[in-house]
């Protein structure tokens, strides 16, 4: 970290709230009068430096081949470097304890990944919708084959990329996102890890919903991030992030992107740096709201309800059996039985994700209504709550998720909980239910 050497020695290793807040900082004897708010820089290029000096000089020497791109000691052209994204970058190592790289979307940096193993298999199960599309534009170009991620894994004649790296190629991709979209359920990934590496394959984990959660603690080999959702947390940026422990690895993917041009711009870069000075408070506060509402909400469930612990005006919720079933990490593991005629295959159920999940529950989940009208309906019934897709702004959204992803349950409805007080959005639900009813 840079903090100022004659200091840091002297302090224990400091907590990811400061390193949000201090793992870019300039050595503030070196640079005693740095500005507090990143600067942001715009320039697509740079001028190189003088053959004649001391850095003119390496570069004829080394070439850009040469350069460490993590740590560059100049800026060449903005596809590759600049002063905005590097800082990002640090920070989100430093958070993520990797090595961590930026790309222009979530969705980029999924492709990213696939494109950095080039798998013959690939091991999924639900999740977000536009991952599945983004392996369907992969398999054009491939013989790729699809299977669940409770199949048996194939072992494969697995080779490598031929750029002096071990990463596999044409081997398994196992590919859990975790928590889920749109439930907020909790996979088990030490148990998917051990699979994938028996077979001798490897294991990404899409991360979003959870963004502090330690996956590499899990024992898995890559972690992708939206990061247009909590990191960014404002809903006016499009980001995507890739971490990986190796750095050897990390040159591999930052030479991909290099080439394939999916990284961000220097604005949304400068953007996802003032978010992630205040993730870990806009987290905590998310998640411990989410889990208020969950746990509320469970009361309004025909089957798990109590009448003696419910208000009048939730029972009369209760009674017309507006709310069926409430989804979330923190219901896991399940006890409770789906009633529903068409009862959802429920991922990680027997699991129980506490430990993995120590950094706090999803803020974002999921609910069933009665019927599809009702759904629809709901996210424009309310009055803090935004009818809205995406998440993990800070404002709280609903979305009845029919609209965004066609293969959904046409009764179910996503939450985002943002940064308005439990009382009132338990408030404003409670009045969007009865308006149903």
């Amino acid at each position: 970290m840079p903090f100022n050497d004659a200091n840091k020695a002297d302090l224990p290793t400091p907590g990811k709230a400061t390193r949000g807040l201090h793992a870019d900082d300039p050595d503030h004897v070196t640079s005693p009068n740095y500005p507090l708010a990143p600067s942001l820089s715009l320039s697509s290029t740079f001028r190189l430096p003088h053959p004649a000096s001391q850095i003119g000089q390496e570069l004829a020497e080394t070439g850009e081949a040469g350069l460490d791109w993590q740590k560059p000691p100049v800026h060449i052209y903005s596809r590759f470097t600049s002063e905005t994204r590097g800082r990002t970058e640090q920070v989100l190592s430093s958070l993520l304890d990797s090595h961590a790289l930026t790309y222009a979307s979530g969705l980029t940096a999924a492709y990213g990944a696939i494109l950095h193993y080039a798998p013959k298999v690939i091991a999924i199960r639900r999740g977000y919708h536009g991952v599945h599309a983004g392996i369907k534009i992969y398999s054009r170009t491939q013989d790729v084959k699809i299977i669940d991620l409770d199949d048996e894994y194939p072992k494969l004649d697995v080779g490598k990329r031929g750029d002096g790296s071990d990463t596999p190629k044409g081997g398994l991709l196992v590919w859990v996102e975790t928590p889920l979209n749109p439930t907020g359920e909790a996979r088990d990934l030490q148990y998917y890890a051990k699979r994938a590496h028996e077979a001798g394959g490897v294991i990404a984990v899409d991360s979003t919903f959870a963004p502090l959660q330690d996956v590499f603690e899990q024992g898995v080999d890559m972690v992708m991030h939206s990061a247009t959702k909590y990191f960014g947390g404002h809903s006016d940026l499009l980001m995507g992030i890739l971490a990986v422990k190796d750095k050897k690895q990390w040159d591999q993917l930052f030479d991909d992107r290099s080439h394939f041009g999916g990284m961000p711009g220097n604005m949304e870069s400068w953007l996802l740096l003032r978010s992630l000075r205040s993730l870990q408070v806009r987290w905590r506060q998310q998640s411990t709201t989410a889990t208020r509402l969950v746990e509320w909400l469970q009361t309004l469930v025909q089957a798990t309800s109590s009448s003696s612990t419910v208000s009048k005006e939730d029972q009369k919720i209760v009674s017309a059996g507006v709310v069926q079933r409430v989804w979330h990490a923190s219901l896991q593991p399940r006890k409770d039985k789906d009633t529903s005629a068409t009862p959802r295959f429920e991922e990680g159920k027997d699991f129980n994700p506490a430990a993995q999940m120590k950094n706090g529950w999803p803020a974002t989940f999921a609910f069933r209504l009665s019927d599809k009208k009702k759904a629809a309906l709901l996210p424009h019934e309310t009055t803090y709550f935004a009818a809205a897709t995406s998440l993990g702004g800070v404002e709280s959204l609903l979305e009845h998720r029919l609209g965004s992803d066609p293969t959904e349950d046409p009764c179910l409805v996503r939450v985002s909980v943002g940064l308005e007080e439990f009382e009132d959005l338990q408030a404003d639900l409670r009045a969007a239910f009865l308006k149903l009813i």
